[in-house]
């Protein structure tokens, strides 16, 4: 039978993860959505200017995804931070392991939350699945506006996508 501290303790994890949760997805739609329009807009202004070639769109999905995996990073030292306040792991170092494991599912760190924090280790694996799938969605929309992915740049210029008819050359079309 658990006793009433074991079940104070899980409330514990719960009150510190919600907001923590709540917290990285919002920084990270805020952060992705602005580099994102950033991303697109150098992209429509290289397309403007003739500019747009494979080797544009495919650096801008590198910068991409490397802002992403530092926001990624960002928001592991959110929850190491709190590792840190709670006394959950004794060192800024093995916080920031802990938590990069945890939020990646990775998991093999032989590092262990005290044991009135566990609970929280597996919601910040929750939070990591919701972060990811958030960077796989604006990476697959980022991803539609570029030439090579037959994306809206193709659409706007009036491209056919690959194997099928271009302008003027649908039968009866002369």
């Amino acid at each position: 039978m658990k006793e009433l501290g074991e079940s104070a303790s899980w409330s514990a994890d719960w009150l510190w993860s919600v907001p923590l949760i709540a917290l990285t997805v919002t920084f990270h739609v805020w952060v992705l959505e602005f580099v994102y329009r950033v991303v697109v807009a150098i992209y429509r202004a290289q397309r403007n200017e003739r500019r747009l070639t494979s080797m544009l769109a495919g650096g801008l999905v590198v910068a991409f995804t490397t802002l992403a995996t530092l926001v990624h990073g960002m928001e592991g030292a959110f929850w190491a931070a709190a590792y840190i306040v709670l006394g959950a792991l004794p060192d800024p170092r093995s916080a920031m392991l802990y938590s990069l494991n945890a939020v990646t599912s990775y998991g093999h760190a032989d590092i262990h939350l005290a044991d009135q924090w566990r609970l929280m280790g597996a919601l910040e694996a929750l939070n990591g699945i919701l972060l990811f799938g958030l960077t796989t969605a604006f990476m697959f929309r980022l991803i539609g506006h570029f030439s090579f992915a037959g994306g809206e740049a193709d659409r706007l210029a009036g491209i056919a996508p690959t194997g099928a008819p271009k302008r003027g050359d649908q039968p009866g079309s002369n």
